[in-house]
């Protein structure tokens, strides 16, 4: 089982050193990071639950506190975070629709696709195992 969420992350450049400074126009750049997405069933899998609403981020302000946190680099300088997809295969599909069918309560939907949607929205990729 293979999985990431995709993030895009508009980060603010600083420079360290006091004699140094960065022009305007080339001191924020856009990243595409990766996080990988916990097997389902194990610790931290209801990331998405608990992260996204619809696709998108659900809170901004701690969106940007991981971002930094996985980037490495200032909380300050992290200007934008956006949800862009979850990449998984379909084992790792099958086995998240399996623990979401399992106990839907906490995900207040009526059946698997409903919870994805609710939390994915429709930023799902399914990808081949080796991808």
């Amino acid at each position: 089982m293979d999985a990431s969420y995709a993030f895009r992350v508009r980060v603010r450049l600083e420079s360290a050193r006091t004699y140094v400074t960065l022009g305007s126009d080339s001191a924020e750049t856009t990243v595409t990071l990766f996080r990988e997405a916990p097997e389902p069933g194990t610790e931290g899998w209801l990331f998405f639950r608990d992260t996204l609403w619809h696709g998108e981020v659900a809170d901004e302000a701690y969106a940007r506190r991981l971002a930094a946190e996985w980037l490495g680099v200032p909380e300050r300088t992290v200007e934008a975070v956006d949800f862009r997809e979850l990449q998984a295969d379909e084992a790792y599909i099958d086995a998240l629709k399996a623990e979401i069918a399992a106990d839907l309560e906490p995900f207040k939907a009526e059946t698997v696709p409903e919870a994805l949607s609710k939390y994915l929205g429709s930023s799902i990729r399914v990808t081949d195992s080796g991808e």
